[in-house]
């Protein structure tokens, strides 16, 4: 019976043919046209925005590049990793929208594919890295206060190498990249879970050390650092100017770094459970029309990171400004005195 089991197993594992080989052309669209000429508006939208966005945030710190601290030479990182999705990625799918079809052909599929993967690896592991930092900042004073720019350089060089390796492994013949279900953009072979055992084990790999483990990594960091800063402010009043400009600033990057987190993992999360449930779910279960609206959702992330960097500098100037007025004010009163 086991032996029977196993057979009809890889029987239908042998008899199961992805999308993209289902029909003739796996590039055609398969949503109207309208729905086409939306997505490629609003990816047009985005991809302005992203690409001026972190482009001045790049051209900005480039201004104080012998100044930045590590959390800061991170989140330029951050934002070389989204300017490339933009600049390299989104030409493509933004073409094939308004084409209403992939025009690109399987090496062009395989080059967004890869690209993509290999940017958007490249951001969650340097989100990682960040909230590793601002973990043993906050947290572990004693080890934090050893690491300086080299050992924010030698971060950068492994999370490279890092992105490198798991994006190019599925050329190595372990994996691939593949057109999605709606025809107009590519992504990683989700569908080879389907056909095999080793394509489970691949896919298994992939959501592991490229999703689960870094994520599991950033909210053990930042929930250590939230109940940290919770027991230790009323002790950071008792210390002197210095030391307390030198906390407000570390928060400073601190939240910043949480709220990147948070916005990338809204973006992506959606994404991650329709893919993950393309791979292991029943076959064709995701329809066309939903598994459109994540993809569109995990493009939008690079367009985030630069409001997030906006919105927090000027909250830290008008705070620091109203605490100077403060301290204007009171010494004058002193004077008048």
């Amino acid at each position: 019976m086991n032996g029977m089991a196993s057979d009809n197993n890889t029987s239908s594992q042998e008899e199961y043919l992805p999308h993209y080989l289902q029909k003739e052309d796996p590039f055609a669209s398969k949503l109207s046209r309208e729905a086409d000429i939306v997505a490629g508006f609003y990816l047009t939208v985005i991809g302005i925005l992203s690409t001026l966005g972190n482009g001045y945030v790049i051209f900005m710190s480039s201004k104080r590049k012998k100044k930045l601290r590590p959390a800061e030479i991170m989140t330029v990182n951050l934002a070389v990793c989204d300017l490339g999705i933009s600049v390299v990625g989104k030409p493509f799918s933004i073409i094939s929208f308004f084409s209403h079809r992939w025009v690109f052909g399987w090496m062009g599929c395989r080059w967004y594919g890869w690209a993509g993967f290999f940017f958007g690896c490249g951001s969650l592991i340097t989100m990682t890295a960040v909230s590793l930092d601002r973990y043993l900042k906050i947290c572990h004073l004693s080890y934090g206060t050893w690491l300086k720019r080299h050992h924010a350089f030698i971060c950068l060089a492994i999370i490279w190498a890092y992105a490198t390796f798991w994006a190019t492994v599925p050329f190595a013949g372990v994996g691939s990249y593949a057109p999605e279900p709606f025809g107009t953009s590519c992504t990683l072979d989700w569908w080879l879970a389907q056909a095999s055992v080793a394509g489970q084990a691949f896919i298994l790999s992939i959501l592991f050390f490229c999703l689960l483990f870094p994520t599991a990594v950033i909210v053990f960091s930042y929930v250590k650092i939230i109940l940290k800063v919770k027991s230790s402010t009323k002790e950071v009043a008792h210390y002197d100017t210095r030391i307390q400009n030198s906390h407000i600033l570390e928060m400073k990057l601190t939240k910043v770094a949480m709220l990147i987190c948070a916005g990338f993992l809204i973006a992506w999360i959606p994404y991650a459970v329709v893919s993950v449930w393309s791979a292991f779910g029943q076959q064709d279960s995701v329809p066309i029309q939903f598994s459109v609206v994540p993809t569109l959702l995990a493009k939008s992330a690079a367009m985030y990171n630069p409001i997030i960097y906006q919105v927090i500098d000027c909250k830290f100037a008008c705070c620091r400004s109203a605490g100077l007025k403060a301290l204007q004010k009171k010494s004058s009163s002193k004077k008048s005195r």
